[in-house]
């Protein structure tokens, strides 16, 4: 068997000067962290480089993109701490693609098709009954001018495909070392429906050849992609030299299945919502894949030494515990002054202290800022009446501060004859309503005598 020629390209560096990338979101969902760590790795590279970065919105699916995703896009990359140097929407490039498509066609390498989906359907069937690729057959090809003109009188609206040429595409990628797609095994794809409008695989290569991108950062599904938007590429008249792609391999939930934005599968949006820190999240989207271990760090942070060549070719597995686990040790060692603009009003520096160690999501500092300041229903069991009254008839007199609640533990202890958990679990919840918590030696003083009294006795009457 003959060879296939091959458009190849000879391995590179893949950081190069006069970088330009793009991430191209559709907005046709909540982003989720595959689509973050994408982000990540484009932005951190360009910053890196000194280069561009341009967000583009994918919005040519009319009937899937909304509006509210679109800003929900640009509103969770500028959570996560990543801003761009260029904005684009396609929606706003229909000329440009109907432009490229004329060239394509006059070239001919956009050809028109008139099977509807339930004979494409059919013919796929026939195909892989006789063991043959479920292939487009290109019978399209053979259909003359006059053919087609005169269905399109009787009402047929074509779909346009483009044919790909007879070679393997070669590519150095920037994860997963050399990459192979042979186009022959491969079904000519639709570039335009028969609506009219135009599909990824298109307007993409249009966009990254008139805007000038250098490097392609993405997932790894799209790799046969790339080999056909090289054809692409090279068919309207850009050289694939140009352009460098990596493909990041994916990731998967915990439990080892596929994230989705339409699904929601541990989307940007929710760990906003559940107060999961940016720098947190970043920085084990970082380390993701690597063998580093993921550490605390913001984008600005991460750029200068962000490196695609650690990057293990193997599925990385997002973890929510390990990041969660990330996150706390973050919040446990952040000062006041880099939280005071967020905590609830009133809340002052001795809160802080007093409950940080004990957080796991910063959202966490309204529950004991509710419990400082406002009005708690106690917990308590029966058997611990006498305990409680006695803790309330010895409540020390004056300001409360650090010392009070040792002292007066004790005092308690000596009273009660108890010990260990039969002393402090009631009293914390009676005091706080809860069963575990920040360090009482700290926290009593916040909620102050009146309150802790007014506690206690509700305890005793239920």
């Amino acid at each position: 068997m003959m060879a296939l020629p091959l458009a190849f390209r000879a391995s590179m560096p893949f950081l190069s000067p006069h970088m330009k990338v793009r991430f191209a979101p559709s907005p046709t969902g909540l982003l989720h962290v595959g689509n973050a760590r994408i982000a990540l790795a484009n932005w951190c590279l360009a910053r890196r480089q000194g280069g561009r970065f341009l967000l583009r919105l994918d919005d040519t699916d009319t009937e899937r993109g909304k509006p509210e995703y679109a800003q929900a896009i640009e509103e969770d990359l500028r959570w996560l701490g990543l801003d761009w140097d260029e904005f684009a929407r396609q929606s706003d490039r229909l000329e440009r693609y109907a432009a490229a498509a004329e060239k394509l066609k006059a070239a001919g390498r956009l050809y028109p098709c008139l099977e509807t989906p339930e004979e494409l359907a059919f013919k796929r069937e026939q195909r892989e009954r006789a063991g043959k690729p479920p292939l487009y057959d290109r019978a399209a090809l053979k259909m003359t001018a006059e053919q087609l003109e005169r269905a399109i009188a009787n009402g047929k609206t074509p779909h346009w495909r483009f044919k790909l040429g007879n070679i393997s595409v070669v590519w150095r990628d920037g994860v997963l070392g050399q990459r192979t797609v042979k186009l022959p095994s491969l079904s000519d794809p639709v570039l335009i429906r028969a609506d009219g409008s135009f599909l990824y695989t298109f307007t993409s290569v249009v966009d990254d050849l008139e805007m000038g991108i250098t490097d392609v950062i993405r997932g790894e599904d799209h790799v046969t992609n790339t080999g056909i938007q090289l054809d692409i590429f090279a068919a309207l008249g850009g050289t694939p030299s140009q352009i460098k792609f990596a493909h990041l391999p994916l990731l998967t939930d915990a439990d080892g299945g596929p994230l989705s934005k339409r699904t929601g599968s541990v989307g940007l949006r929710q760990l906003r919502r559940d107060g999961v820190e940016p720098a947190a999240l970043s920085g084990y989207l970082a380390a993701l894949g690597t063998s580093g271990d993921p550490v605390v760090a913001t984008p600005a942070e991460l750029a200068p030494t962000y490196d695609l060549t650690k990057v293990s070719r193997s599925t990385a597995r997002f973890d929510t515990k390990q990041m969660l686990a990330l996150n706390r040790r973050y919040l446990h060692t952040l000062p006041f002054d880099a939280v005071k603009d967020r905590l609830p009003e009133g809340a002052g520096e001795d809160f802080w202290l007093a409950v940080r160690g004990n957080l796991d999501l910063f959202r966490e500092t309204k529950d004991w800022w509710d419990v400082v300041d406002g009005n708690i229903v106690p917990v308590s069991d029966p058997a611990d009446a006498d305990l409680l009254r006695l803790a309330a008839e010895t409540a020390p007199e004056g300001a409360w501060d650090e010392a009070t609640w040792p002292a007066w533990t004790a005092r308690v202890a000596t009273g009660s004859g108890r010990k260990g958990k039969l002393l402090f679990l009631p009293l914390r919840r009676a005091l706080t309503g809860e069963d575990h918590g920040p360090d009482l030696k700290t926290f009593l003083p916040l909620i102050g005598r009146d309150k802790a009294l007014k506690r206690l006795r509700e305890a005793v009457t239920g």
